[in-house]
């Protein structure tokens, strides 16, 4: 497990890095919604969602705040008493995807390639025992950094070792996703997955305590 102080040079290096990015041709003038305010640096639970909203992240500078999205988020949250000073919270692509007319837009696959490698040095620097992804777009990359074949349609609320790590893949809190394809109360009933993922890591580390604690006993 790295040091907090560790983290925090990593991760200053980290938003260095994505301040300077100029990958993305549709993207040029926006800013990645990416800083201390994205959550904990000693989170034990990283959710990933698709992109900024407009009215949301990209304007609150926060991901999942500001807007409906956000609002759903932080129930769900809630409701298994997981506050946001817990998590950390970052984005597939970390810059907001907008139409020809400025409304929000999935981001391609480029642009989700084009951020993948700070996807991975933001897990490698948080090294959350447990990450949720949040719709299908953050699913797939995940799958850019080490290959799995889930599909949320079938893994949504499941519980998987993916990486070393407990994967939880959800869906997306938008309006649009909780009136067609995943409602209310199978969002909340998802969420229990992610309190017991938490749970499963607090029992690992009791474990591995108790069996550090033997080991020195018998020093």
């Amino acid at each position: 497990m790295k040091l907090l102080k560790h983290k925090r040079t990593l991760f200053a290096e980290l938003l260095t890095e994505t301040a300077r990015c100029r990958k993305c041709p549709a993207m040029c003038g926006r800013t990645p919604v990416l800083s201390e305010r994205n959550g904990a640096l000693d989170a034990r639970v990283m959710f990933i969602g698709e992109a900024p909203g407009r009215q949301g992240g990209d304007r609150t500078r926060v991901p999942f705040s500001g807007d409906q999205s956000g609002q759903n988020f932080t129930r769900y949250l809630d409701s298994i008493n997981l506050s946001r000073d817990r998590i950390f919270i970052t984005n597939s692509a970390l810059c907001n995807p907008r139409s020809a007319t400025g409304a929000n837009r999935k981001p391609s696959g480029a642009e989700v390639a084009n951020c993948s490698d700070f996807l991975r040095r933001q897990l490698e620097t948080i090294d959350p025992p447990v990450i949720v992804t949040l719709g299908a777009v953050a699913l797939a990359a995940v799958s850019r950094i080490e290959y799995h074949r889930f599909s949320l349609k079938e893994a949504a609320g499941q519980i998987y070792h993916w990486r070393g790590r407990l994967l939880v893949p959800l869906y997306h809190p938008s309006p649009q996703v909780l009136a067609s394809h995943r409602r209310e109360a199978a969002q909340v009933e998802d969420y229990q997955a992610v309190a017991r993922a938490l749970r499963l890591i607090e029992i690992e580390d009791t474990a591995n305590e108790r069996c550090a604690s033997n080991n020195l006993s018998r020093l």
